[in-house]
């Protein structure tokens, strides 16, 4: 049976009214008019209302204590996670030398006035550099099936000399042209400034090309992007932009290299329906030029903000000092901390800490609350003998503190759509405009009062140590509640199923609401760094003997196939995505199954 929080004094402002009114004959029997329109009555419901506040406010306690004892067990309001999104950098001209887009470089919206702008930052270095191609070669089907590599001469492409057959005479599925490229060229924009005999090439409709671009990328053949494509399906002198994802070497006709492709595709019958018709003959390719146009970063919703300046200590324990941004998304320890200045003295860099209860009094700590964006000292506690111990150093009187770089921002705001971040806040030479070809996601605000409160039983149970099956579960999502959206714990029961003392920790990923419902298989994988971060976070609470693993499931995808038969004036379009919705929902690992938190 739960147990229901009583009100100190539930009575309403009716309640009290009523009350006052009852008492009036017992002290004034005289008072008889007891209408609204009585001033004495006003009177009375003013009083009532005042005292309907106060008790209010005294209803209130319980979930005080129920905050203060949050804080005794260290919990706090999760922090903001940014969203994310893919920015691509375009350069005025093509470059013969590498431009670096620096880690930090922000970029942002058209900014509207009245309204704080939304920045995005990028999180690492990027360089464009020049395309090294070094091969250039067509795969031709041959007999059986078979295909035979042709390479061409380089030399003579750049000069226009001469015009060569890329595909088969007669283009065949899979026939595909090459390009070797001897330096990584991820996520760059190339343009590929062809120029065709008007020859070869019959028989496809121009503006319907039956190719697909393609590279080399995690052990497989990855579809590029296509900006723009003006060579009417290779028929005349044109360009071709592409975006590429990240790149990986591999070994093709004996050659090793970085490789994209263009291909012959297999024409299905709804592109039929679309007048996607094959070739009858072979493009033939007079000049070839291959240039990077720019490259494509991945950004966060946030702005960095360096050297900030916080004031000078007084010497007292406790000190509080304020980030004049906020929330602070989360901090990287060896760029973003405080470094205290001393009085003639080098600068030293303070270490943040979650709390102050294991801090001794040489301890240079500080913690950070990085949705207050308040800093806090260790305080000085008066012991039983009467002496005050300190938890943590304090700054020395007269001392200068800097934060030397933190990031602030992170919300739901920043999921914005496609195309909205157009604005290069921060100059970089060669560099002409930005934009972000998909939308922004995964943004989240600051998690609620209410979250935070649900936690507290888990956290109790755990007690930051890991033996049960659900205190892995509940400190794996502690270990990362930005990354991990569900956690599973398997253990062995008997010596049958695994070694004793083996436990597997599987993990599935916290993903946007708003790609919920149209999952892909990279959506569900966990990088390598928060596989790693869960682990030894871990392996710091379970026991000695633990030999933990933590890892992803194996997913099990279902094909479903539904005959629905529709009512009369109903729109096929909106059942057909209301259905599919519904699958997705019910199918989905996250949010799936009966009782909509996914599936055993």
């Amino acid at each position: 049976m739960p147990l229901n929080t009583p009100k100190l004094d539930d009575r309403t402002f009716q309640d009290i009214v009523d009350e006052a009114k009852r008492r009036i004959p017992l002290y004034t029997a005289e008072w008889t008019d007891h209408n609204i329109s009585d001033p004495g009555i006003a009177f009375i419901e003013l009083f009532a209302w005042m005292t309907e506040m106060i008790l209010y406010r005294l209803n209130k306690v319980p979930d005080l204590h129920y905050i203060k004892f949050m804080e005794m067990l260290g919990i706090t309001l999760q922090e903001p996670i940014p969203a994310r999104a893919s920015v691509s950098f375009w350069l005025s001209t093509p470059q013969n030398r590498a431009v670096l887009i620096p880690a930090g470089t922000e970029i942002t919206a058209t900014e509207v006035e009245g309204q704080p702008p939304i920045i995005f930052s990028t999180d690492s270095d990027f360089v464009i550099q020049p395309p090294l191609l070094k091969v250039v070669f067509s795969a031709k089907t041959a007999k059986y099936d078979s295909q035979t590599f042709v390479t061409h001469n380089l030399h003579a492409l750049a000069s226009g000399t001469d015009a060569v057959e890329i595909f088969t005479a007669v283009p065949k599925v899979d026939d595909a042209l090459y390009f070797g490229f001897e330096n990584d060229l991820s996520h760059h924009i190339l343009g590929f400034d062809m120029d065709f005999d008007s020859d070869g090439g019959a028989g496809v409709d121009p503006t319907l090309p039956p190719y697909i671009w393609e590279a080399w990328e995690k052990g497989e053949w990855q579809p590029c992007d296509v900006d723009i494509d003006t060579t009417f399906a290779m028929n005349s002198a044109g360009r071709i932009e592409i975006h590429l994802p990240k790149l990986e070497q591999y070994t093709l006709n004996e050659q090793t290299f970085y490789w994209v492709r263009v291909r012959i595709k297999e024409i299905s019958p709804e592109e039929k329906e679309l007048n996607i018709r094959p070739y009858r003959s072979s493009p033939r390719l007079k000049q070839l030029e291959v240039s990077a146009l720019g490259g494509t970063a991945s950004a966060i919703h946030a702005q960095y903000i360096r050297e900030e300046r916080l004031g000078e200590s007084d010497g007292t324990p406790g000190q509080k000092f304020q980030l004049q941004f906020k929330p602070v998304l989360p901090r990287q320890p060896e760029v973003e901390t405080l470094f205290v200045h001393y009085s003639g003295e080098s600068a030293e860099a303070w270490q943040e800490v979650p709390d102050f209860s294991a801090s001794g009094y040489m301890d240079k700590h500080f913690t950070l609350d990085g949705v207050s964006g308040e800093i806090r000292f260790g305080p000085a506690i008066q012991q039983i003998d009467g002496t005050l111990r300190l938890y943590g150093a304090i700054p020395p009187r007269g001392a200068s503190l800097i934060f030397k770089q933190y990031r602030a921002g992170g919300n739901e705001e920043g999921n914005v759509q496609a195309d909205i971040l157009n604005t290069l806040r921060t100059p970089i030479s060669f560099v002409e405009r930005v934009s972000n070809q998909q939308a922004a996601t995964g943004g989240l605000a600051v998690e609620t009062l209410e979250s935070a409160m649900m936690r507290v039983p888990g956290r109790l149970r755990s007690r930051n140590r890991a033996v049960t099956a659900e205190d892995f579960e509940y400190l794996a999502k502690e270990a990362n509640p930005q990354r991990v959206g569900r956690a599973k714990c398997l253990r062995a029961s008997t010596p049958n199923e695994q070694p004793l003392g083996q436990v597997q920790v599987l993990i599935i990923p916290r993903i946007p609401p708003s790609l919920l419902h149209n999952l892909t298989s990279e959506l569900l994988e966990l990088d390598v760094a928060d596989i790693a971060q869960i682990k030894d976070y871990l392996a710091e609470r379970c026991l000695l003997t633990t030999r933990l693993e933590v890892s992803q499931p194996q997913y099990r995808w279902a094909s479903v196939v539904v005959e629905l038969q529709m009512e009369p004036g109903q729109d096929f379009h909106a059942v057909q995505q209301a259905v599919l919705h519904r699958l997705n929902r019910f199918l989905n690992p996250l949010m799936g199954g009966v009782e909509g938190t996914g599936w055993p």
